[in-house]
């Protein structure tokens, strides 16, 4: 019985994995799957002994395709969760949890947003066209599940509000979508410096006294 708890590709042998290094690894017997959809069922399962926890790489993006376990472990700690659900204390634990991150998320909302502005800072003029930036980069990237920089915890929010900016005008204000983008290594990364230090001369020139062309002006144009 294995004993170590391991991250695995899909393979296309019947009854058997692949190791990180591509190698060829058969599932013990007496283990099965244990789909993605229950992250409770999840979590407890890797907690309880060793796992095969199965990704699968699309382009830069891993995608779970479940956890390799022994049979007899999961269908227990199925029965237990369930026994725990059906306790009227849990639906009360659940709802506490609820409403705290959603009082949570409410209070980073607000949070990230000021965080926002303040990287903005756009001349009194432009206060209303700040107001509705703010609104619009936060309500793409705070959401939770969103994958986007404001959800780390690994860089400042300050650092986080300016990337999300940054990422937000290069969807919205420039072709970056549509890009036909050379697959060599380092263009894409050349080309979003190239975007960024644009958007970067776009909110400069916000932050200045100056008469701005509105109706020529792309980060106008994707706001209105």
């Amino acid at each position: 019985m294995p004993t170590d708890t391991l991250e695995v590709r899909p393979s296309n042998r019947a009854g058997y994995v692949l190791s990180l290094d591509g190698e060829e690894l058969k599932i013990p017997i007496g283990w099965a799957l244990l789909k993605p959809g229950d992250a409770a069922l999840s979590r407890r399962i890797k907690k309880d002994g060793p796992t095969w926890t199965v990704k699968e790489p699309k382009g830069r993006k891993l995608f779970s395709k479940g956890i390799w376990a022994p049979s007899q472990r999961i269908d227990a700690l199925k029965m237990e969760l369930v026994q725990e659900r059906d306790d009227p204390s849990y639906q009360k634990k659940l709802d506490a949890g609820r409403e705290r991150r959603a009082k949570e998320q409410e209070r980073y909302v607000l949070e990230f947003t000021a965080a926002i502005q303040q990287f903005l800072n756009f001349s009194y003029r432009y206060d209303e066209l700040e107001d509705q930036l703010a609104e619009a980069v936060a309500a793409h990237a705070v959401p939770v599940g969103s994958g986007t920089v404001a959800r780390t915890q690994r860089i400042p929010i300050e650092q986080r509000a300016e990337s999300a900016v940054i990422a937000w005008m290069r969807h919205q204000t420039t072709a970056y979508d549509d890009m036909v983008i050379p697959r060599e290594k380092g263009k894409r990364r050349e080309v979003r410096q190239m975007l960024a230090k644009r958007s970067r001369s776009i909110l400069e020139k916000y932050r200045k006294e100056d008469d701005i062309d509105l109706t020529h002006c792309p980060l106008y144009r994707a706001l209105k």
